[in-house]
């Protein structure tokens, strides 16, 4: 594997691009090319080696080139690793379906959900590539993009259903501090990650109404054990929810202030409206585009998520963010388990 296209050059598409290239791989460094939709991005990349507007004045390796031309970015490439918005995806791989080598493995960095067909990443992948499940991974993890480009030491996920291909992709991402471990649940991989967005928004939101430690740490709980009933109903294993993709994962989310939902969810718990937040952020917070599509699922499933519902309605305006405290934890008393 020679050729990595990385498809997204915003915070985590640039940072996961350069543990790329800074990879301890044994043979010659791979190529890497890193398309970028504003050609500005692309030419300082270029010339100065540096993505100011997501990573400041961190070097980039050598070996990362970028162009604003998709198709000559996945063009022979061996591993095409997606990391542009949830929203925007099926849109961009018509593209690289026409582009991309038919044996080449596709790999999402992407946390969230279609709205409207409620799929995950994969599925969509799958379905508009139509690419077999040993030809698609995923990463995801605690993963907070800025702590990556620092080279301050991380540990993350590797997912496929084809567990030697986990083990080559894990293998083109192991750095010095960048530690891949690998997993064959696509599924709760991929639903711990959607779901940890929604939970650190209304984690975002108590720090907002300047609620306390017990609450968010309260919201944090009973948010993982939502994601995992709702895993769980989808076939993923309960193992991996309560490791990096999951437990992981949701600490780092919800309490770094690095997170982009965490500081969606405290704009909204000031009191501003959703579309003000949206104004206010330079990059997309998944939660607030993929909440909906979560509940619409949980809802499809019977599965309770009342969190989810809170954070849900003070999105849409049904609930004033004051109101949020009661609901946060509502639910029927019963066994903590159940």
């Amino acid at each position: 594997m020679s050729r990595i296209a990385v498809l997204g050059a915003g915070s985590w598409g640039t940072t996961f691009a350069k543990v790329l290239g800074d990879a301890d791989t044994a043979s010659e460094p791979s190529e890497i090319i890193l398309w970028a939709r504003r050609a500005e991005v692309a030419e300082e990349i270029n010339t100065l080696g540096t993505n100011s507007t997501y990573l400041g004045s961190i070097l980039l390796p050598e070996s990362i080139t970028a162009t604003t031309d998709l198709a000559q970015a996945v063009r022979g490439a061996d591993v095409v690793i997606l990391a542009v918005p949830a929203q925007s995806l099926r849109s961009h791989l018509a593209q690289v379906r026409a582009a991309m080598s038919r044996d080449a493995v596709v790999v999402s960095l992407i946390k969230g959900l279609e709205r409207d067909t409620n799929q995950r990443m994969s599925e969509i992948i799958a379905a508009e590539l139509e690419l077999s499940p040993a030809q698609i991974a995923v990463v995801s993890g605690p993963n907070l993009a800025m702590e990556i480009a620092r080279e301050e030491p991380t540990a993350s996920v590797v997912a496929c259903r084809d567990e030697a291909v986990a083990e080559e992709i894990a293998a083109l991402c192991s750095s010095r501090y960048f530690r891949p471990y690998t997993n064959t649940d696509v599924t709760g991989v991929e639903i711990a990650g959607i779901v940890k967005n929604v939970i650190a928004l209304a984690v975002g939101i108590c720090d907002g109404q300047q609620l306390g430690d017990n609450s968010k740490a309260s919201v944090i709980t009973r948010g993982l054990a939502e994601t995992t009933r709702l895993a769980a109903v989808l076939g993923g294993r309960l193992e991996t929810l309560s490791g990096l993709a999951g437990l992981g994962d949701l600490v780092a989310t919800c309490a770094s202030p690095l997170s982009r939902n965490r500081t969606a969810g405290r704009l909204l718990g000031e009191g501003l409206s959703a579309e003000e937040v949206t104004a206010r952020l330079t990059q997309t917070a998944e939660g607030m585009k993929s909440g909906t599509a979560v509940l619409d699922l949980a809802h499809s499933l019977g599965v309770e998520m009342p969190i989810c519902e809170a954070v849900c309605a003070v999105l849409d305006g049904r609930l004033a963010v004051e109101n949020i405290a009661s609901l946060l934890l509502a639910r029927d008393l019963k066994s903590e388990g159940a």
